[in-house]
């Protein structure tokens, strides 16, 4: 065997390597966008919207003007 045949065969070993390592990366690459995708399509659907906070922040102001009253007619007693 000549020096010839041993480059040519490491080089194609290296070349098998890098290759498998670059197809795992695309595959990884691939799947990463597929959650991100999924994730988008999640969060469009389940974020809480403005309309609701304002109800919500609304029930608690209705909730505190309550006990606010209440803590003003003990203090006025």
């Amino acid at each position: 065997m000549d020096w010839q045949q041993l480059f040519n065969i490491g080089a194609g070993a290296a070349l098998g390597a890098i290759g498998w390592f670059a197809r795992q990366l695309w595959d990884a690459v691939d799947e990463l966008k597929k959650e991100i995708s999924d994730l988008r399509l999640h969060v469009s659907t389940n974020y809480m919207k403005s309309e609701d906070i304002q109800r919500m922040f609304s029930r608690i102001e209705n909730q505190l003007d309550k006990i606010l009253d209440k803590v003003d007619q003990k203090a006025d007693k």
